[in-house]
């Protein structure tokens, strides 16, 4: 991205800023293409030329002289929400620390719950951290449940089958948090279950061997010191022990859940990962300020596509 360019401060200034359409097509167009040459995301040419009063390019190279704008290739791509619109919500997203409904961006932007509700999982798919990086030092491991509690659920879904006391009926989530000076980090993976292999295998593909592992007493995780350092802390004792202690995932937990309890409320465990994604974007770049969290959300808006059919799973896909 262009350095000299202006990025906005705080949400007020995003939408006065972007409400310039040509000031709101630059600044896509330099995170696109960051060195400035415009490419055709179809064949990659750089032979392109622009018509303005459409906001469009046509590729010289191209059989058909195709013609695209800043979306196509992007999460934006068949949309016809305007970028301002888009932006904004990216801004929204980025900086809710509790995360932000459809229902309060279909206020916000003036557009259908329906189409808030598409736009956020596509903005989502957008903080999706793509990195193979494996974590290392030190590492907590530890698993949550996420559901609602039986006892405030309607006779109809107390009676499904599976719905008990504590995690049944629940979905699993799996956590791994790399302690850092100047900031922990976070992976989350929605599991099927925690038992031995399923935990086990998690961790020997995130975390890089010889690493010091902190779990609970949990005995899915016995094994692990053929790999790694590991330490138990058993909560039946105590939380803590010097060093030994899952506390910093603890504390993740009760960020991840206010999410969920407070503002989502309802999480189909198909669109569970897409949550996911999203608080674990918003925790591994708490230390950036608002302008910097949200220019990096846009950034990983390339090379990503998704359809409501597909987030639907009418067509089969995720």
């Amino acid at each position: 991205m262009n350095t000299d360019q202006q990025i906005p401060k705080t949400l007020q200034d995003a939408i006065v800023y972007f409400s310039n359409p040509d000031v709101a097509l630059e600044f896509v167009k330099n995170i696109r293409w960051p060195d400035g040459v415009v490419k055709c995301p179809r064949c990659g040419s750089v032979h392109v030329s622009f018509t303005a009063k459409r906001r469009v390019w046509t590729c010289e190279d191209c059989p058909k002289r195709e013609q695209f704008s800043v979306k196509v290739g992007t999460i934006m791509e068949d949309s016809h929400l305007s970028l301002d619109k888009w932006l904004v919500a990216f801004w929204l997203m980025s900086s809710a620390k509790n995360g932000i409904s459809s229902y309060e961006i279909h206020r916000a932007l003036g557009i259908t719950q329906k189409t808030a509700w598409f736009l956020e999982h596509r903005i989502r798919l957008a903080l999706k951290d793509g990195t193979f990086e494996k974590m290392s030092g030190q590492v907590e491991a530890d698993e949550t449940y996420i559901g609602g509690r039986v006892r405030l659920m309607n006779a109809k879904h107390r009676r499904k089958p599976g719905r008990g006391t504590g995690g049944v009926g629940k979905a699993i989530v799996m956590g791994l948090l790399e302690r850092h000076a100047t900031g922990s980090r976070v992976k989350l993976k929605h599991v099927p279950n925690a038992k031995r292999p399923t935990v086990q295998g998690e961790i020997r593909q995130h975390v890089a061997a010889g690493s010091q592992i902190y779990t609970d007493a949990l005995r899915s995780y016995n094994g692990l010191e053929r790999d790694y350092i590991h330490r138990t802390i058993d909560h039946a004792e105590c939380y803590a022990k010097g060093a030994v202690h899952t506390n910093g995932l603890e504390n993740f937990w009760c960020l991840l859940k206010r999410c969920f309890k407070g503002t989502h409320v309802s999480v189909e465990p198909f669109h569970l990962f897409r949550y996911l994604d999203e608080e674990a974007f918003r925790f591994n770049n708490r230390t950036n300020v608002d302008g910097e969290r949200f220019v990096k959300a846009v950034g990983g808006m390339t090379g990503k596509h998704m359809t409501y059919k597909q987030l639907i799973g009418a067509t089969g896909g995720s």
